[in-house]
Formats: structure tokens, sequence, C-alpha cells
């Protein structure tokens, strides 16, 4: 492997580069975490007229917004009827508003004109054996009562979108697609820059407290004092002295990118889908702009595992498409993933005109837009009937930390062993 590094840090072709904060401040909102969530919330903020100011302790996509497959996925992992059973009366609604999440970013994305590689040619999820084809079957069967335009393809269909005939079926979703994800991440950002919003990178949130009818953040550079907060930090969380995330399922996920490639790969992916697969320990693929083919899996590439979890993308890539069983990787990185333990995020309560949105589990790019739109609605004068979840004074999960190694340490074993659950 040469270039190992983030495959979206090198191919971005959006860039933004801002100051540290560097002295004491005001404003009516203040959004901290430069991700999908806090942009999308600075920007739609920006629009409404507010005073607006972001503060990145790295630089905006830094965290999970730059690491991420760049699926634009309507909905979550958890099935409709789940939702349901979970959310209750608030289950209709909330999935309404995702089902309509990729329509926003990718209007926000053409409105904006950002450079992230848009494709909106749908998502195949991949049934990797029996029990994933009934798996997928069921999912379309609760996707169509909803209305949802979803199909149901056969092995035949799956290996020609594919371009490899291992998967015995696909649930192809038409509202969906794929981006550059870290480009999708620094186009909110240039835009909420356009609209009014001031960015500051390189700025860590030191502490949060709410006194004298505002909130007061401080940095190392100087003091926020804002009317409304929004926490938007998710799995890149920093202890701070005052309110922050509460503990979640932290997972690895990492992914491994070929060469620019060119006619031995011209029947894999040919209309351009992102997917996923029905394993336990789940497989990503994906083709971007320049003819890359991106394998992810969970897993960590900072640590001990490293080596068995590129072994395990080599022996997958060969296995999916044989004639690219010498093509070597140029790329491979790692990023995290916040779980909640019933996979649905949240909305937290932080104290007068504060939130938190977390726990995305993997699905961050529709959902982290669409809460960021939603809290910044309600907070410049929607009120709460915007918000996609009503928000939650407290959330515990527990046994968080063990939790999140049980599945990193499957997902070791399974790569180890070449197991196929």
């Amino acid at each position: 492997m040469t270039g190992l590094g983030n495959l979206w840090t090198d191919s971005a072709a959006e860039r933004i580069e801002t100051d540290p904060l560097g002295a004491d401040t005001q404003a009516d909102l203040c959004v901290i975490g430069g991700g999908f969530t806090g942009c999308s919330a600075a920007l739609h903020a920006a629009q409404a007229g507010a005073r607006v100011i972001l503060i990145e302790a790295e630089t905006v996509g830094h965290g999970g917004s730059g690491r991420n497959v760049g699926l634009v996925n309507a909905g979550l992992w958890t099935p409709p009827e789940t939702i349901a059973e979970i959310l209750k009366d608030q289950a209709e609604a909330f999935s309404g508003k995702l089902a309509a999440a990729p329509a926003l970013v990718f209007d926000l994305i053409a409105r904006h004109q950002m450079s992230c590689e848009p494709v909106q040619n749908g998502t195949l999820h991949l049934a990797h054996n029996a029990a994933g084809l009934r798996d997928i079957a069921d999912r379309h069967r609760q996707l169509s009562a909803q209305g949802a335009p979803v199909r149901l393809l056969d092995a035949e269909e799956t290996r020609q979108r594919l371009g490899s005939g291992v998967y015995r079926g696909a649930l192809l979703d038409g509202r969906a697609g794929t981006i550059q994800p870290l480009g999708y991440a620094r186009g909110l950002a240039r835009a909420a820059i356009a609209a009014g919003a001031r960015i500051h990178e390189r700025t860590p949130a030191a502490g949060v407290v709410h006194e004298d009818g505002a909130w007061r953040i401080r940095t190392p550079g100087g003091t926020i004092r804002a009317g409304a907060l929004i926490l938007a930090t998710n799995a890149y969380h920093r202890p701070l002295d005052g309110p922050g995330v509460p503990p979640v399922v932290g997972v690895n996920f990492f992914q491994a990118a070929t060469p620019p490639l060119g006619p031995e790969a011209a029947g894999i992916l040919p209309g351009g889908e992102g997917c996923w697969d029905t394993g336990l320990v789940m497989t990503s693929v994906r083709r971007d702009r320049a003819g890359r083919v991106i394998l992810g899996a969970f897993g960590a590439l900072d640590g001990a595992g490293r080596d068995i979890h590129i072994g395990w993308a080599r022996r997958k890539l060969a296995a999916l498409f044989p004639a690219l069983r010498e093509v070597p990787f140029e790329h491979a990185w790692s990023g995290r993933i916040a779980m909640t333990g019933d996979h649905l995020p949240r909305i937290l309560r932080l104290g007068p005109a504060g939130y938190a949105a977390f726990g995305y589990s993997g699905r961050g790019i529709g959902p982290g837009t669409l809460f960021g739109k939603a809290m910044a609605e309600a907070l410049t004068g929607a009120g709460e009937a915007a918000l996609p979840l009503r928000p939650v004074e407290a959330h515990r999960d527990r046994f968080t930390a063990i939790r999140g190694a049980w599945i990193e340490t499957g997902a070791t074993l399974v790569h180890a062993t070449g197991a196929r659950v």
C-alpha cells in the first residue's frame, strides 16, 4: 500500500480556512462542532438572520463527517416497524422527515454549488445469505407500506448493478445516493459563511455554562456569550467543564480505497450506487468520481488489528471482484461512530435554548443535516415543533465501553478467521 491516509482529505475539491477565535465575542447562537450537524445548523440559523458563531476544535469535517462512507441514505438501519415500537406517537412524523433527508442534502448541494461528487442513483442493501434475503424482503415490505420508492432485486439484477455475483439479491432505494463527505461538510461551512456565520477552526470549547440568561462558552482564545447553544460533537466529543454528550457506544469503521481504475473495473457499480450488506460484520462498497473502489467494515486502523483488517479487505476485494485481485490499496483510514442502545439518534436538552444531537449510529449525512437544520429552526423562532424528535432531559446507555469493545473484537475475529456471519 502506498500513500496511506484519508482519501476524502486528499481528494476534496472544497477548501475552507478560518482563524482560531482570538477575542471575547457575542452571538445569538453558538454551535460547537464543525461536522454535518453543526455546519447545517450554522447555515440555516444564519439564513434565518441570527448572529451565528461555530467553533471547531480541529478543522471542519475532521471527525466522522470527514471519514464517512458517503452514503446519503433515507432512514436508519433500524426498520420502520421497530422505530414505531420505540417512538410510538413520534414514529410516523420522524420517519417521514428522515425519508426526505436525501432530498434536503442534494438540494443544498445543488443550491450552493458544492463540489462533493453528488450521485443520486440510489443505494443497494445487499443480501449476503438466505437470512439476509429474508431481512431485505421484510424491509421492502415495511418501507413499501410507508410509500417509499424501494425495489427488491433478484440475484441477476444485483450482479449486473454491482458487478459481482456473490450476493443473493438487494434492496434498491432510489431516493438515496453518494457524495464525497468531507467536500459536503466543507461546502456546508462555506455556505454558512456566505450567509453570515462566523466559523473558527482550531478553537476547542473548554467550558460551557448557562448564567445570567445566556450561555458562556470558554475557549483558549476568548469567551463567547450566546443566547442559544447547539452541541454537535457526536462521536468526537471532547470533555469540557459543563454539559456534554452522554456516554454512547463508540465503534470504529475503516475504509480502504484502490487507485483510480480503468477498463478492468468497467462493470463494477456502473450506475454509481453505494452499497452495504446484511452481514453481522457489515461490508460497505462504493466508487468515487475518479473510479476508485472503496471497501469498508468495522474496525480501527490505529491499533493492533490494523494488519488484520487490511488483510481482510484485500481478500474481500478479490472475492467480490476477481479482476482486482492484484490491485493495491492507495488509501486506508478509519473513524468513530456514536451508537445508542436502540440505534436511534437523540436530541438532548442542555438547558434554556440549548440542545445536543448525537447517536446517528452510522447514518450521519441525512439525519445530521436534518437535525442541524431543525435545531436551528427551533432556536430561531419555530420552537420545538420543528424538531424531528422531542428532546430528552437525560440519556443513559449502560456498559458503553464494553459494548463498543465487544463489537470491534468480534469484527477483528471475523476478519482474522474469514468467518461469514
